[in-house]
């Protein structure tokens, strides 16, 4: 009789779990809090148009490199699903008065650099060697080809001698945080740039991989929005035969003898199975479903001082417009800071998604804009004063429009859907820690820290998703490797079995 396997979340890393276990001979059910698949990879209907709240490119899609076989192991590499990245985006500095376009030709890029700040000359050479030596490989799912407890020497020899042609690039000046590695620069709207080219935590290699990438022509927005993407690896996983139960939120991860045997959901019901694998928020799993029973030091100090991506507000706009020419993504370092809630928004990211037509009627157009914001804020006013709460979102939808209407004249009498999604609403959709879109704050410091699936002292159990393996392709991948591990369990050949 197959081994039943329940799967705690629909998110990328729980459906890729159950496509994997099932390809395995496992029976599985898969236990979804929200109505929908995705979690953070998530997009809706508005009047009309498409709303693309999550992904915002995938890097590796193509075939040829590991995301790409990754996708087709879970049936979602049609080419239809993705459209070209042609450019990083435009990084606009007010106060400088400048805008620069990244673009995918880096040496032109490089040289648009170099003459706008000379005095920096030798730390824009520094970082585009660092660029190009990145250029060529596949750097899709570099260095994540087996969980930590699979791990031998072997294999972490295998992925260095991989690696080898640019492994210098993650040592040395290059493993600085970005926000230390520009403490030299000279030209201030440069530093900016280099501030902004990701998340200022991160080491500076991982903005030049980025770079690489897109030059490359190996990243690729997703053309029909997240929840078409989800829905592939979805269908790809009931016709291997698993199930899924959706508004079925989990209370308590039942536990015998230190093993996992199965789960308790809200309304009481219990279901037993040989394997429990948490694909949902990491502090709700180990501190609440298993009442932090299974932690050692180091997991402690994780949940307790490392800090969650920072959340979003998103407000989008339905725009009887087109953008044929613009690119779809758009930093802006802002002359006048903006009041959100008590925190002062500096800048913000201008998303336009005229890279298909599948997102909005033929000519016209959804036009958005992000900035990070803290959680308290918006969780607090929403359970104190809904009024206010609403109040709020409508004034930062016009106030942030009348910053669009500087860049797109006209643009504020051609919205004719506005769409509002806050830090409570990413939270109330997905559990996740602080409305974390990606687990982990991922810097210099932890980034290349690998975390194990398992907990200690607990058997027949696995984690997977953001909090143990960051980006679409490590999520996608954590989801194998929790299988992966239990077929090491169960002493059974691991296998994968490519869609007919």
């Amino acid at each position: 009789m197959a081994k039943k396997i329940i799967i705690i979340g629909s998110g990328l890393a729980g459906l890729s779990a159950g496509c994997y276990a099932a390809m395995n001979g496992l029976e599985t059910l898969i236990f979804e809090h929200h109505a929908v698949p995705g979690g953070v990879a998530a997009s809706w209907k508005r009047g009309g148009y498409t709303i693309d709240g999550g992904i915002h490119f995938v890097a590796g899609h193509k075939e040829g490199n590991g995301m790409h076989k990754i996708l087709a192991e879970l049936g979602a590499a049609d080419p239809a699903l993705f459209a070209d990245m042609h450019d990083y985006g435009r990084f606009i500095h007010e106060p400088a008065g400048i805008s620069i376009d990244m673009s995918g030709d880096i040496e032109s890029l490089a040289n648009r650099l170099k003459s706008l700040a000379p005095a920096d000359k030798e730390k824009i050479n520094e970082f585009f060697r660092g660029v190009r030596a990145f250029r060529g490989h596949d750097l899709s799912t570099v260095g994540m080809g087996n969980p930590p407890e699979l791990a031998s020497i072997f294999s972490r020899t295998k992925e260095m001698w991989q690696m080898r042609s640019f492994l210098k690039y993650f040592t040395g000046v290059y493993a600085k945080k970005i926000s230390d590695y520009i403490a030299d620069v000279e030209t201030p709207w440069l530093k900016d740039l280099f501030y902004n080219l990701f998340l200022p935590e991160s080491p500076v290699w991982f903005p030049m991989m980025m770079l690489a990438i897109v030059a490359d022509r190996q990243a690729g927005f997703l053309a029909k929005g997240c929840l078409p993407f989800v829905l592939e690896i979805e269908k790809h996983y009931k016709a291997l035969g698993g199930k899924i139960s959706y508004r079925s939120t989990v209370a308590k991860i039942l536990v015998e003898n230190d093993k996992a045997v199965g789960v308790r959901l809200e309304d009481g019901q219990e279901f037993k199975a040989d394997y429990v694998i948490s694909a949902g928020d990491g502090y709700n799993t180990v501190f609440k479903l298993l009442g932090g029973e299974y932690i050692d030091d180091i997991i402690k100090d994780r949940y307790e001082t490392w800090p969650p991506c920072r959340p979003f507000l998103t407000i989008s706009y339905g725009v009887n417009r087109e953008f044929k020419n613009e690119l779809p993504l758009n930093t802006i370092l802002l002359k006048k800071p903006l009041m959100v809630g008590n925190e002062e928004v500096k800048g913000l990211l201008m998303r336009i998604m005229n890279y298909s037509g599948h997102f909005a009627p033929a000519g016209k157009s959804v036009f958005q804009i992000e900035v990070e914001t803290g959680f308290d804020y918006w969780y607090n006013l929403q359970n104190t004063n809904r009024q206010s709460y609403d109040n709020e979102k409508q004034w930062l939808a016009a106030a942030l429009l009348q910053i669009a209407e500087k860049y797109y004249p006209g643009i504020s009498a051609q919205v004719e859907v506005t769409d509002v999604a806050t830090p409570y609403t990413t939270w109330r959709h997905t559990l996740n820690k602080r409305a974390s879109w990606g687990g982990w704050l991922l810097g210099a410091d932890n980034m290349m820290e690998a975390i194990e699936r398992s907990l200690p002292g607990l058997s027949n159990f696995y984690m997977a998703g953001h909090w143990v393996m960051g980006g679409v392709p490590g999520v996608l991948l954590s989801g194998r490797h929790a299988v992966q591990l239990i077929c090491r369990d169960e002493k059974k050949k691991f296998t994968v079995k490519l869609p007919t």
